[in-house]
Formats: structure tokens, C-alpha cells, sequence
């Protein structure tokens, strides 16, 4: 399939991962498994589930000179990312993620930044070749696991180039409308969603009135007009801002999880993926809902993403 390229700047972190019956509560201790160590990180997530379905994908950020840093690099090569403005920093740790993953498929995470604290707008900036492979049928995906202004700076060169920005506010902080003018598309979960609007009990297949009611009053009248709210194994649903509307639900397979972790990145990058592809947004979206949906049926993020190949032989 021919498709514009995808530009991906944030975060790439090892996955430490341990497989629990349950998930612990405050203050409790359980017994997991043996300690795995896997590539991961948004970013890279996004990056390398974009080179798996065959998508001409480039990836700006940081990692340490050490063993983690080197295997985050080789997965993304092997994926068929260009990695080319990938820094490595020495005497800096690699970010990484301590991962805990329940019986049921469900993730607790806690990210140490590493070198993803290290990258300034200044790097984004500097990155002139980057950008500049970008034009109108490129797509940019950003996240929340790097610096503000380096997020902001990235968005600032794209929209340069007339790339559309992609905007995973994740993990969830509020950002101010210096960032949100410069984002076409708000992709967000529906805890994100309640965080973001305050509603905190909405009906996911229900009346969304009141909620496009508040996600219109949180973004104002210059943020970004259309949202991508993902809702786990419900699927995912739009919302047009101009219209006053949220679409019908995209259903997503019905699967049993294995692992939930980097479901989210990879729904984001196949979003991506066919928009960049020229598919409109209801389309690109189901499309990413299948691809999310397959990625929770294997361990790990990056290990669960599938080629384009598997993905058309999958029968869920």
C-alpha cells in the first residue's frame, strides 16, 4: 500500500515486565513471574507497529549507551523503522517501564524517563532533515512521555511541512492551548477522556451529549476538533467538535486478552498508518480498532504487533 510517511517523536523505553495473578493493591506484596525485559516505550511502540504493517515510518528520540538502548534499537531496525535521529547519550540509563500484568490481561506501569528526560526542543529543532522528509500526506503521532516542549517543538515542525499531528495525551496531563492549536487529531482512552472533561461516569455505548458538552468546553474554541476516544474491548468512537457529535461505535473483535500492554499504541499506529494512506477517519479507525484488538492477544507490546500479513490472515 503506498502512504505518506509517519513521523514518530517521543519515547522509547525497555519493558520490565512480571506476569501476577492479580494485580496488588496499596502497600501489598505478590508473587510473579520471572522478570522479562522487552522493547517498549509509546513512541517506539508506535514507531515499530507502523514498519511491521509495511509503513514507511521514521522515529526522533533518546536512548542510553547500554544493552537496553541498543535493544531497543535492533527491534526497531528489524521492524523497518528509520532510526537515523535516534540519539545515544552516554552515562545516561535507557527510560524504562516496570510493568505488572494480571491473569485477566490487565497492566499496572510505572516509567522511570532515563534518557526520554533528556530530549529538548533544541534536538526537536535541530532535526531539519527529519522534518523535512514530512509534507501534506505525512502523519506526525505524539505522546506525553517526553518533555512538553519538546512535544510542542515537534508539532511546531510538522505543521510546518502540513503534516497532520496526532496528539496521545498520554500519560495524562494537562497541556496547555499553545500545544493543542498545533493538533489536528486528540487521541485519547476513556479514562483520559473523564480526566480531561471531568466526567468521570459516562456511558461508553450511551448518549454522549454532556460529554461533547465538556470535551468542548476543556479544549475551547482553538484546540484541536476532532477526538479518537478508545474504549478497550468496546471499541472506539469520534468525536466532531464543529458538528456536536460522536459517531457510532466502531466495534472492536471479541477477543480473550493476553496482554492489554501497548494495545493503545498500537490502535494509535495503525491510525496513522491508513491515514497516511489517505483512508478518512471512520475507516482509518477501524482499522486500528482490529489492529489493537490483535495486539492483546500476544505478550508484550512490540512482540504482539502483527505484519500486514498476519493481520489479513487473522480470524478472530
Amino acid at each position: 500500500m503506498a502512504s505518506g510517511r509517519v513521523l514518530v517523536v517521543g519515547s522509547l523505553n525497555a519493558d520490565l515486565v512480571v506476569r501476577t495473578a492479580r494485580l496488588p493493591g496499596p502497600g501489598e506484596t505478590v508473587t510473579g513471574s520471572d522478570l522479562v525485559i522487552v522493547p517498549g516505550g509509546k513512541s517506539s511502540n508506535q514507531a515499530a507497529a507502523v514498519g511491521k504493517l509495511g509503513g514507511d515510518v521514521a522515529i526522533l528520540g533518546s536512548v542510553g549507551d547500554d544493552g537496553n538502548g541498543a535493544m531497543l534499537l535492533a527491534s526497531l531496525q528489524d521492524s523497518g523503522v528509520d532510526t537515523s535521529e535516534v540519539r545515544v547519550l552516554g552515562g545516561v540509563a535507557t527510560g524504562s517501564a516496570m510493568i505488572a500484568v494480571d491473569d485477566r490481561g490487565e497492566n499496572c506501569i510505572i516509567v522511570s524517563p532515563g534518557a526520554n528526560g533528556r530530549l529538548t526542543a533544541g534536538d526537536v529543532n535541530a532535526a531539519t532533515e527529519f522534518f523535512d522528509t514530512a509534507d501534506a500526506s505525512a502523519v506526525l503521532t505524539l505522546c506525553l512521555e517526553v518533555s512538553l516542549e519538546a512535544v510542542k517543538a515537534a508539532a511546531r515542525n510538522a505543521r510546518a511541512k502540513g503534516a497532520t499531528v496526532v496528539l496521545n495525551i498520554s500519560p495524562y496531563q494537562k497541556v496547555g492551548a499553545d500545544l493543542l492549536d498545533l493538533v489536528d487529531i486528540l487521541l485519547v482512552n476513556n479514562h483520559e477522556l473523564a480526566d480531561l472533561t471531568g466526567q468521570a461516569d459516562f456511558e461508553p455505548l450511551g448518549d454522549w451529549t454532556a460529554v461533547i458538552e465538556a470535551t468542548a468546553a476543556a479544549l475551547g474554541e482553538n484546540g484541536p476538533r476532532t477526538l479518537v476516544v478508545t474504549l478497550g474491548s468496546k471499541g472506539a468512537r469520534i468525536i466532531d467538535l464543529d458538528a456536536g457529535t460522536a459517531s457510532a461505535q466502531i466495534p472492536s473483535p471479541e477477543v480473550t486478552p493476553v496482554d492489554t500492554t501497548g494495545c493503545g499504541d498500537a490502535f494509535l499506529a495503525a491510525l496513522a498508518f491508513r491515514l497516511a494512506a489517505g483512508d478518512d477517519l471512520p475507516a482509518a479507525c477501524a482499522f486500528a480498532v482490529r489492529v489493537g484488538a490483535y495486539a492483546a492477544t500476544g505478550e508484550g507490546a512490540q512482540n504482539s504487533y502483527p505484519t500486514a500479513e498476519q493481520l489479513a490472515n487473522w480470524k478472530p
